[in-house]
């Protein structure tokens, strides 16, 4: 069964260890880390992490507002 790959770039682990600070640069953005031809792991420049978790927390926030508003709630938590 294949996996979908979220990277545009990958690389073997050998390789990464060998340089991981030329992989990134080189890649751009995300390198996903290849072990027996699988994805291992990604390598994510910390301004894009740091954009995703940003992201992930606005979601949540949402998510949050979206429940409260659903019991009736205002989104400051009061009915």
């Amino acid at each position: 069964m294949s996996q979908r790959v979220f990277a545009d770039c990958s690389t073997s682990i050998a390789e990464f260890r060998a340089n991981p600070a030329r992989v990134v640069r080189e890649a751009e953005g995300p390198v996903v880390i290849l072990s027996r031809n699988k994805p291992t792991f990604y390598c994510v420049p910390a301004e894009d992490y740091e954009v995703m978790m940003r992201r992930l927390e606005d979601f949540e926030l949402a998510e949050i507002a979206r429940e409260r508003l659903a019991d009736g709630k205002t989104a400051g938590g009061r009915a």
